[in-house]
């Protein structure tokens, strides 16, 4: 009967499990996106990055090919936890239309604030500094506020429907206006570190929704 043989431990870090490979990238995109909420894309540096999660440069490039294709998986994930916020106010349909749309500026003012207003908008802060960006980024982000709009206008409409502003109102140009409007008050908000644009800059929109 052979003895069994015990396996030589190798010297060195111990192997990944999938599940840590999967933390470490999570890490990184969180990483990136309060980075990238603060200061933009130009601004913050891969190096920045690693040093808040504290994984080596080497680890970034094994699950992003660039800082490109970083941004890009950025924007992405910004876009879909936006919408579900965008959707949790909006679909509430527990709220009369206007009070949900209300309900979304005071959750933006609340985390804002929560933050000492140093974070902003990330689609936003990207679509500021496009000269500067990857051309390909302008279509993405593009879509993302195509999105947003899409969203806003449908719960304008349902407000519409339930005699809240006139039928006079053109649901998606004040949609578009809305999104114009709110990212210029999102900065003016963390230039003053304070909510006193966006609650002026929403305050006027509904004002105006209801004397069209």
């Amino acid at each position: 009967m052979e003895a069994q043989q015990t396996p030589v431990r190798r010297r060195g870090r111990p192997p990944k499990r999938p599940e840590q490979s999967l933390e470490t990238r999570e890490l990184l995109v969180r990483a990136g996106l309060e980075a990238l909420t603060e200061k933009g894309f130009s601004s913050t540096g891969i190096d920045e990055v690693l040093k808040r999660v504290g994984v080596p440069k080497g680890s970034f490039y094994h699950y992003f090919d660039s800082k490109e294709a970083f941004g890009a998986e950025l924007i992405e994930r910004y876009a879909r936890y936006f919408a579900h916020k965008l959707e949790r106010h909006f679909g509430d349909t527990s709220r009369r239309p206007l009070d949900r749309l209300w309900a979304f500026v005071e959750d933006a003012r609340a985390g804002m604030k929560r933050h000492d207003f140093r974070r902003g908008c990330l689609i936003g802060n990207l679509g500021q500094e496009m000269a500067a960006l990857p051309e390909g980024f302008r279509a993405r982000l593009n879509a993302v506020f195509h999105d947003w709009e899409q969203r806003f206008a449908r719960c304008l409409e349902a407000a519409q429907q339930q005699g809240e502003i006139p039928t006079s109102v053109d649901c998606e140009q004040a949609a578009v206006f809305f999104w114009i409007g709110w990212e210029g008050a999102v900065l003016r908000a963390k230039l003053e570190r304070s909510d006193k644009a966006l609650e002026l800059f929403a305050r006027g929109f509904f004002a105006g929704l209801k004397k069209a």
